[in-house]
């Protein structure tokens, strides 16, 4: 379908894509991978015409339709949603124009045997098939459904779309995408601005969308499930793998390693070759042996290992001072902007050594809890407080508007960093990959992944008890998603964490708050068990709105049905649930204390020169107190468990 020849694209000095080759066919779906700045929306661009290579072409055939999602775009205004989306259909309502004006022609022409009249009877028939088509539900049916799907509510359709954040103009103009039914999508990144439940929605649709797809994500999941075929950009060329994301890394890790081996062997052989050369070039009985041996490695075809860019984050938190058992907890809260209540009557509880995730809509109030957390929001109603001693690292979301444009890379750290951290400005920012002349750089020229990573690199200056983190990876690649991930769970401080990314919260958090039409909703267990339950409920509201009225029930009916509710719900103790998870995060917590107080134990019976018998102590001593608390309040859970039962 779509041909990418001898694709070379050059800055300056610099190239960027070096001579990449490969080709889009009908129906693939490919994921397009690689680092921060690899070039991967450069192909896409170049795709579609918006910016032209140095050398190289690609080849589209005329008629494709391509539907093409950008990062940033321009959002249109003086419209509402509905409105606006039902601009996609601007082909289908020419068609339909079009039709009505055929009809009425003939109506008025008499002469059906000429040419004109057959030709005007051909046009009307290839009108109604296109339209007869794509008419499987009417058009505002699949507007209202596609906008539902990706997080719109049915009351919202009717605002004006100024109204909505730039996160959410982004799914008016991906509906419009989805919506004109293209032959191709090209997507930049499309889950930046979705919540979880509008990408299981997405990946849904694009599972059964028939044609092409190449993606740009650095959602794992997202890609595993919704693509293919994995084209790899690093270090300006392509490595292109037929199956999705994980498969591909397991085949590339095997890949490195046959080459590694066989390239070892043959420098083995021309070791061996180049000693026998040596050693009988002057012996003439020799002589047409070492000439032979010479012709060989004058036509062999060298083996070379493909370069791996290595570079990643190095990211490790420092130890968290003991804080309070509890902290942060919100009682009866209520919170909003003005008269405006975002959420309200909430009871939030976060214990100490935790890890709990806030999951929901974009607008329900995620990123303002977080600001009550941090005392910049007051509560309208109710309470909220921190605990004992509680000390908060805070990445908030909008990064653009906290760094500094004007300060520099190392400044941004140098302005805040005291005591004998400041020596080790460097080596911090060399392990978030500022290095070189790139800690000299103004912010205002780093990416969002750069601004992202200096971000996280301020959080490493202080112990912080407590980090508050509000959508962390926007912008990180995979590897670095990968890398944070495993740092924030060795930290052995709390974590509440605002994310739309599955892969990156499963296994991460073991408590979620979900904000949903104004309230706030405690759920006890992972991520996956969350969506499970989340996808059956989902899926039923945006369901209601098109399926067709059923009999009303009589009485007696409604009364039974009512009666199997509240045995159900009463089959079920939501009381039982929250202590058994308890029990389960408790015993977890207590294995994993204990087997950092036995690595300690080995090192204090047998120190080296370079360990800190002090530090080691304190630490001991603290996680010892640690685990006495967790193991009182094992026995305490247990003995509430026992009532219930």
């Amino acid at each position: 379908m779509i041909s990418i020849n001898n694709l070379t694209v050059a800055y300056g000095g610099f190239t960027l894509l070096d001579d990449i080759n490969f080709h889009i066919s009908e129906n693939d779906k490919v994921g397009l991978v690689g680092k921060n700045g690899a070039g991967k929306s450069t192909i896409l661009k170049i795709i579609c015409g918006i910016q032209h290579p140095t050398s190289g072409k690609v080849a589209v055939p005329p008629g494709i339709r391509i539907g093409y999602l950008p990062q940033i775009m321009e959002h249109h205004k003086g419209k509402s949603v509905i409105d606006e989306t039902m601009t996609a259909f601007a082909d289908m309502m020419a068609l339909e124009a079009e039709l009505d004006r055929l009809t009425a022609e003939l109506g008025t022409r008499e002469d059906y045997e000429s040419d004109e009249y057959q030709a005007l009877i051909i046009r009307m028939n290839d009108i109604s098939d296109k339209l007869a088509y794509s008419h499987e539900e009417s058009p505002r049916i699949q507007a209202e459904k596609t906008l539902l799907g990706l997080g719109f509510k049915f009351g919202e359709l009717d605002r004006p779309t100024e109204t909505f954040s730039q996160g959410w103009n982004m799914r008016i103009e991906l509906a419009k995408i989805l919506l004109s039914k293209p032959d191709i999508l090209l997507l930049d990144e499309p889950t930046n601005h979705l919540d979880i439940e509008s990408i299981e929605w997405f990946e849904s649709y694009l599972k059964d969308y028939r044609g092409s797809l190449v993606l740009i994500s650095h959602d794992r999941k997202f890609l595993d499930n919704v693509t293919t075929r994995t084209v790899e950009i690093m270090l300006g060329h392509i490595h292109d793998y037929k199956v999705p994301y994980s498969k591909y890394l397991e085949l590339r890790k095997e890949r490195i390693a046959q080459q590694q081996a066989a390239y070892e062997n043959q420098q083995r052989m021309i070791a061996k070759s180049e000693e026998f050369i040596e050693r009988f070039r002057y012996k003439p009985t020799k002589s047409n042996q070492v000439q032979s041996r010479i012709k060989q490695l004058e036509k062999l075809e060298r083996i070379e290992v493909d370069v791996e860019d290595r570079s990643a984050l190095s990211v490790k938190f420092p130890p968290a001072p003991r804080s309070g058992d509890i902290v942060f907890k919100a009682s009866d809260l209520t919170v909003g902007y003005g008269s405006k209540v975002v959420f309200s009557h909430a009871d939030i509880e976060v214990r100490r050594g935790e890890k709990v995730a806030l999951v929901g809509r974009n607008g329900e109030g995620k990123t303002t809890l977080m600001r009550v957390i941090m005392g910049e929001l007051d509560p309208m109603s109710g309470e909220a407080r921190t605990g004992y001693n509680v000390n908060i690292g805070y990445y908030a979301q909008n990064q653009e508007d906290i760094l500094d444009k004007n300060d520099t890379v190392f400044g941004t750290l140098d302005r805040i960093a005291v005591g004998d951290i400041r020596t080790k400005l460097r080596d911090i920012l060399a392990a978030f990959l500022f290095k070189g002349e790139d800690i000299d750089k103004k912010v205002a020229v780093l990416s969002g992944g750069e601004r992202a990573r200096l971000a996280m690199a301020k959080l490493i200056l202080n112990p912080y008890n407590l980090l508050a983190l509000d959508e962390p990876t926007n912008h990180m690649d995979i590897r670095s998603k990968d890398i944070l991930k495993q740092a924030l769970k060795s930290y052995d401080g709390t974590l509440i964490i605002v994310s739309h990314d599955r892969d990156f919260l499963d296994g991460l958090v073991d408590k979620l708050y979900e904000f949903r039409d104004g309230k706030v909703k405690e759920h006890l267990g992972s991520v996956s068990e969350f969506l499970e339950k989340r996808k059956i409920e989902s899926l039923n509201e945006l369901e209601r709105h098109f399926r067709k009225e059923e009999p009303a029930a009589s009485a007696p009916e409604k009364k039974a049905v009512a009666q199997q509710e509240y045995q159900s719900k009463k089959s079920v103790s939501r009381e039982e649930r929250r202590l058994r998870n308890r029990m389960s995060f408790l015993e977890k917590t207590i294995a994993d204390t204990e087997a950092r107080m036995k690595d300690i134990e080995k090192i204090l019976a047998s120190p080296g020169a370079d360990d800190d018998i002090m530090e080691l102590t304190r630490q001991y001593l603290e996680l010892k107190r640690d685990l006495d608390a967790k193991t009182d309040e094992w026995v305490a859970t247990g003995a509430e468990l026992d009532k219930a039962d």
